[in-house]
């Protein structure tokens, strides 16, 4: 008789999404991550393979849950400055409301991507690569329809945003508080203006 599941995969995953978001992949025990997950061993296995699959896992459905998603409906917006000024408004909410200090799962990862393989470093460098495209290509249609400044260069201008993006989500796990946050994303929103 073929080995069936008694749990739910996509519960488990988001469990094991919230212990690496927690503490990152190193510091995540196997048993930890069972004892969250609910699961025995041989379901963990015969389910995800390995501890690192796992992660990866975890990784993408971050990002398609939280980046990609928010990035969806930033687009749909019809004004980019808006949607670049939402952006920040999004991270510094986020950032404000996440009591444990968390941070950004693909951040962090970000900030230790040398001790992570290929398959991790590629869905950071993509999601980051996209977050910036999506900067650039607001400043673009922007620049064409007057609401962002012309003198701006696009590509570098899209990197430093995507910088200060970053320095809200690293920095707002502890270091800066509620007003520094909102300093730095009302910066970043002055820089863009006509």
């Amino acid at each position: 008789m073929p080995w069936e599941k008694s749990f739910n995969e996509d519960l488990a995953l988001e469990k094991a999404m919230t212990v690496f978001w927690e503490v990152g992949y190193e510091p995540a025990s196997i048993t930890n991550l069972l004892n969250d997950m609910e699961l025995n061993r041989g379901s963990f296995y015969n389910t995800f393979g390995s501890k690192q699959a796992l992660f990866e896992k975890a990784l993408e459905k971050y990002d398609h849950e939280y980046r990609q998603s928010m990035l969806a409906q930033l687009e749909a917006l019809d004004s980019p400055r808006q949607a670049i000024d939402n952006f920040f408004d999004i991270i510094v909410d986020r950032t404000i409301a996440d009591q444990q200090h968390k941070g950004c799962f693909l951040f962090n990862t970000a900030t230790v991507i040398a001790t992570h393989n290929e398959t991790v470093n590629k869905i950071v460098s993509n999601g980051v690569r996209e977050i910036e495209g999506f900067i650039r290509r607001c400043i673009e249609v922007g620049q064409a329809r007057h609401e962002i400044s012309a003198n701006l260069q696009p590509e570098p201008t899209a990197k430093m945003l995507l910088s200060l993006i970053v320095a809200i989500r690293i920095l707002g796990r502890g270091i800066f508080e509620e007003a520094a946050l909102h300093t730095i994303a009302n910066q970043g929103k002055q820089m863009i203006r006509p």
